[in-house]
């Protein structure tokens, strides 16, 4: 499937390595593959899960907001947090995953 803009980082805190995504068209679904690239930035994640105000979602549409924050722990360890929020809301964290490099 071709690739299409559904939003944008309007925010990133280099100190703590989170980005805010403004979805501005579109949606995102379970299952879907996102893309992030920057003048510094090219990865793909797949997302596995979303709630929005504690209740599980399977979709995220415009005006809502996600956060993905990547840290590297040490030269073989990552933690990956995926965060959303509605209109008006604070943000929430439905995805915490530990990634090690082999």
């Amino acid at each position: 499937m071709k690739e299409q803009e559904i939003g944008y980082i309007s925010n990133y805190f280099g100190n703590i390595e989170v980005a805010i995504i403004e979805m501005t068209k579109g949606s995102l679904v379970t299952g879907d593959t996102v893309h992030f690239k920057g003048k510094t930035t090219d990865f793909t994640t797949t997302v596995s899960s979303m709630q929005i105000e504690h209740e599980q979602v399977e979709k995220v549409k415009k005006n809502d907001r996600a956060r993905l924050t990547i840290k590297k722990t040490d030269k073989n360890h990552f933690t990956e947090i995926f965060e959303l929020a509605a209109p008006n809301k604070e943000y929430e964290t439905y995805i915490h995953n530990y990634w090690t490099k082999k």
